[in-house]
Parts: structure tokens; sequence; C-alpha cells
């Protein structure tokens, strides 16, 4: 008899599945995250490495596209069963562009982008809770504890099209993401360009760890950041933040590794700081209990008319209040 608050898990078996349309283009890992729901996304991921998924019969990276008639061989795979596990909540969120093709959410901080590695549900789920009927995919990620532009598709061309122009290094193809962050201490004029690799490990618990590394680091990947002062409040910096690349963490470490670390980063902040913000005896009676990292703007072009957008965000009550302390503590 399973112990009590286990769930109970269906038997696993070999699947091999071929790529429809429905699937054609899509991420490898996002593919199994879908035939194998309740898989942790750790686990997913350690399956891939290992081997033990195949993509016409050879081995395959988690970010592999799949195309119309690949064939894809599931490996055994315990499947938590899903009638243990509660369902995602409807919930909607701030909208700030939709059509035909898309829909851009504004994000608030704290709320996972989807389930897995502890979470149970994310925006995706809640999203597609309150349209059952809806075909919605996640263009892209932000962290949990990041707010702000967040993409969806609402069909498989515009998610195939936006993700393609994620990756392009087209200038008139690639989207520009620029993050709001408020870093501790006076960022130098001088540092417009960030151009460091970065190397993703994960810990036995699934939990992820990036960290700086030499460019000549083989596990690591090529990182650039490009920064610019909006504004300064003596100890603090207010940044804007363009991204080149994509790498998972990438502000969040760029930003560490150059000395500024960002305010309220629970995993490679200044841990001292992030306590006094949050008790509110830096700035009290302020509290300040999350992240500062904004996710302000988006530009692309449209999927489906080619047409250049561009999406803002303005930024949570949370960190306006703050700006505004220290703006009355430097006057």
């Amino acid at each position: 008899m399973a112990g009590r608050g286990r769930a109970d898990f269906a038997a696993p078996r070999v699947q091999n599945v071929r790529i429809d349309a429905g699937s054609d283009g899509q991420r490898l890992d996002n593919f199994l995250a879908k035939v194998l729901k309740g898989v942790p996304r750790a686990h997913l991921h350690r399956v891939i490495r290992s081997g033990e998924v195949r993509v016409n019969s050879g081995r395959a990276a988690a970010d592999t596209r799949l195309a119309l008639g690949d064939e894809v061989r599931i490996p055994p795979v315990r499947v938590a069963d899903r009638s243990e596990r509660p369902e995602a909540p409807g919930r909607e969120f701030p909208v700030v562009h939709e059509d035909e093709a898309l829909i851009c959410i504004d994000k608030p901080a704290g709320v996972a982008v989807h389930g897995g590695s502890g979470e149970s549900f994310g925006v995706i789920e809640q999203i597609r809770r309150t349209r059952p009927a809806a075909f919605l995919e996640l263009v892209h990620r932000l962290d949990k504890d990041t707010s702000g532009l967040l993409l969806l598709a609402k069909t498989r061309p515009a998610l195939v099209a936006l993700q393609n122009d994620m990756r392009s290094r087209a200038p008139e193809r690639a989207i520009g993401k620029t993050y709001s962050a408020l870093v501790l201490g006076d960022w130098p004029e001088s540092l417009k360009v960030i151009d460091v690799a970065l190397r993703k490990d994960t810990a036995s618990d699934g939990s992820r760890h990036v960290r700086a590394v030499a460019d000549d680091d083989e596990r690591g990947r090529r990182s650039i950041s490009l920064v610019r002062v909006t504004r300064r409040f003596g100890d603090f910096s207010l940044l804007d933040v363009t991204l080149k690349t994509g790498r998972t963490h990438q502000i969040r470490v760029h930003l560490s590794d150059a000395g500024h670390a960002i305010a309220g980063d629970p995993k490679y902040g200044d841990f001292t700081l992030n306590r006094a913000l949050a008790r509110g005896t830096l700035l009290g009676p302020l509290r300040f209990e999350r992240m500062f990292l904004h996710a302000r703007r988006l530009r692309f072009r449209h999927p489906t008319t080619d047409v250049p957008l561009e999406l803002e965000a303005p930024l949570p009550t949370a960190c306006s209040e703050l700006l505004e302390a220290l703006a009355r503590r430097v006057a």
C-alpha cells in the first residue's frame, strides 16, 4: 500500500510517438512536458541528458526542435496520477495586448510561468483553465520572482514564428527584451556591455544555479547584456538591461558578477540587504519583499502581419514606491 499523502503512479511503458502538425517546431522538453503531464521538468531534463529519449533513433538535447514526421522514443517514466494533484485555479492576468495570434500579459512577481520544480501550476495552467478551448503556449519564460511582459501564442504557427525570432541573430527579426533592474552600488558609466559566458548547473534536488565562467569553459555559453544607467540613488542604481542572448538567470548573474547584485534577489543577491529591505529597517517603514527585476519592454514583429510592435509594462507599485523612498533619502 502506498504511504499516506503520496501520489499513485501510472504504470510506465515505452512510447514511440510520431510528431504531427500540432507539435511541429516544438522544443523536445516542452513536448515531453505535454505528453508526460505531472513529471517535474527537472526529471525530464535528466532523462533527456541520459540519452534515454531518442529522436529518430539518435540522442537529442532539451532544446532540439521537433519536425513533422520525427519519431520520438519516450522511455518508461513514472507519471503522477493527476487525480491526486490540485487543479490549477483559473486566473486572469493584466493583458497588455491581445489579437488573434498572441497574448501579452503583465506577469506579477511571485508567480511561476508553468508548473514543475516544486510548483503545482503556473501562469500557463491558470490561463488555460479560464480558456479551456483555446490553444495557448508560452513563447518564452520569466523567472518566478521577475515581473513584467510575457508572450503567449494562440496558434501553433505564431508560436513557431515567435520562437524562431527569439533565436534569430538577424537585427530585423530579433526580439528586443529590456528589463528594469535596481542594483546595489554606483554602476560604472563605462560598463555598457557585459560579455561573460554563463554555465548552468543542476543540483541533485533539481534546482538550477548559474555562474559566470571563463570563455574556455566548454560548458559555458557566451552571454551578452547591454546596460544603461537610467537613474542613480547614491548607493543604488536603476538600470535598463537589454538582452542580446537569452540564458537562464542571465541578467541576475551578469549584474551580480559585476559586483552589483539586484535588490531582493534571493539566489544571487546580497542577503543582508534583502533582509533589511524586507523588514523595513533600511527605508522604514517601507518593506520591499520581492526582487527588483521587471521585464518592461518588448519589441518584435507580429508573427502574422510582420508589423513591428513595441509593448511596455509600467513598474509595479512596490518597485515605484521603493524608488520614491530612495529619491527622498538622497534629496
